[in-house]
């Protein structure tokens, strides 16, 4: 398996640039180009700084242009900084497949420095956009096309607008229709669509992860009869029912998978144990969508919480709102098939970032093979929609990111968490329906 991996790894395209992949390069697949930057930027503790917007164009042509943007990229796509040798030779360590989430405020630490702090030789100053040479060895130290700015500081105030989470894009998240989202994504293939057939390992470890799947519709009733009023303590009650079976399909699910005899059982155990929320809530944002926006959100309509509850309702919660309503919008655009939704939730199973895992290298290669199976089947499947694959990895870090807020929240704020959600995405999606032109199908079910 590992030489048909090979092979398709250079057939790919550098998720940061557009240029021809080489392979995995720090967690993702990248380009020698843009692995060289990313690597003499993190070992030379280099700080850049962007004269427009923080939003450069990243092309092969375009990619030298502005330092800041680029390195900016690497990370919001999750190249791991972690993994390049302390002393800058080649042979990563801690190697990771996959892009690795870390939150806005560790990529501002980066980009701003101050994750370099610490180092007694850390060079007060910053690297102006003065090019950098793709073609100089990874480890050689600086460029020569880059020379110290008389620049001593960076903005106090800079943000990172990691995938458009900023304040000022909230709102829009929130009221506009989900097409309009896309603009705020990365720009990640710029390779034109070519029909092919799907390779033969793919079909097969594909097929294979759907049969492990339960996509029979959920068994928990959520059914309330006209006139009946769903109180809190209810409504949390069946969330609590909701999730109890949601979990019994995951357990079940593991022993399904092919490659579950390749694992110990104390690694399987861990991995759930760190992956739970996020297999449920990927789970409900796919191939349970449907039941999540028609049955449960009939539920949640009947809930009318107190003023008390209203007031009491945290920041954190009005921030996990704001991320599901924009997830709910963005996987029912890309209507993600079962075939895709059995390779993310593998993909996102296999976390070998999790402390505690034995087998670490047998899990990294198992996410290679699923990561390039995912590819290979969504450029497959999907043609003409050259950037559909980049789009849904990059709602693994969305989800557990969100996975991540939600253990934050009050227990007693969770019924009126998800009425706000769901009530918000129902009505949109509606609104969206009538309003949209005649080639967008109806319906929240993935296609088959």
């Amino acid at each position: 398996m590992d030489s048909w991996e090979d092979e398709q790894a250079e057939q790919r395209s550098c998720l940061i640039c557009g240029d021809r992949a080489t392979g995995l390069h720090y967690g993702i697949i990248s380009c020698e180009g843009c692995k060289g930057f990313f690597k003499r930027s993190i070992c030379n503790k280099r700080i850049y700084r962007c004269s427009r917007d923080k939003n450069c164009e990243m092309s092969r042509k375009q990619r030298n242009r502005c330092q800041y943007c680029r390195l900016l990229k690497c990370l919001q796509m999750g190249m791991n900084r972690k993994a390049i040798r302390e002393d800058g030779m080649p042979g990563g360590r801690n190697k990771s497949i996959g892009p690795v989430q870390i939150s806005d405020e560790e990529i501002e630490r980066i980009m701003s420095g101050q994750e370099f702090k610490d180092d007694a030789n850390m060079p007060e100053h910053t690297w102006g956009n003065n090019g950098d040479s793709d073609h100089s060895s990874p480890g050689n130290g600086v460029s020569d096309g880059n020379q110290p700015s008389p620049v001593s500081t960076l903005s106090s105030n800079r943000s990172v607008e990691l995938n458009g989470y900023t304040a000022a894009l909230r709102e829009q998240y929130i009221g506009n229709a989900m097409a309009q989202h896309y603009q705020f994504l990365p720009h990640l293939f710029g390779y034109a669509a070519q029909p092919r057939s799907l390779y033969p390992q793919s079909h097969t470890l594909i097929s294979q992860l759907v049969a492990a799947e339960e996509l029979a519709p959920l068994g928990t009733p959520m059914l309330i009869e006209d006139g009946y009023r769903v109180t809190q303590v209810e409504l949390f009650a069946l969330l609590c029912r909701l999730a109890d079976e949601l979990l019994f399909r995951q357990i079940s699910w593991i022993k399904k998978l092919p490659f579950f005899c390749e694992l110990s059982i104390e690694d399987y155990t861990r991995l759930l144990s760190a992956t739970w929320q996020e297999l449920i809530l990927l789970a409900c944002l796919t191939v349970y969508s449907a039941q999540v926006l028609g049955d449960l959100a009939n539920v949640t309509d009947k809930y009318t919480p107190s003023d008390d509850e209203l007031q009491s309702f945290s920041e954190d919660g009005m921030e996990v709102m704001e991320k599901l309503i924009y997830l709910f919008r963005k996987f029912h655009q890309l209507k993600v098939s079962n075939e895709e939704y059995a390779c993310m939730k593998t993909i996102n199973f296999l976390n070998q970032d999790i402390r505690g895992l034995t087998n670490v290298t047998q899990l990294e290669q198992l996410n290679k093979r699923y990561w390039y199976v995912c590819q290979d089947y969504t450029e497959y499947k999907y043609p003409h929609q050259p950037k559909r694959f980049p789009e849904i990895m990059m709602c693994l870090p969305e989800i557990r990111c969100i996975a991540g807020k939600l253990v934050n929240i009050p227990l007693e704020q969770l019924p009126l968490l998800f009425k706000a959600v769901l009530h918000s995405c129902k009505s949109s999606l509606n609104n969206y329906r009538t309003s949209s032109s005649p080639c967008v199908t109806k319906g929240t079910a993935p296609a088959n």
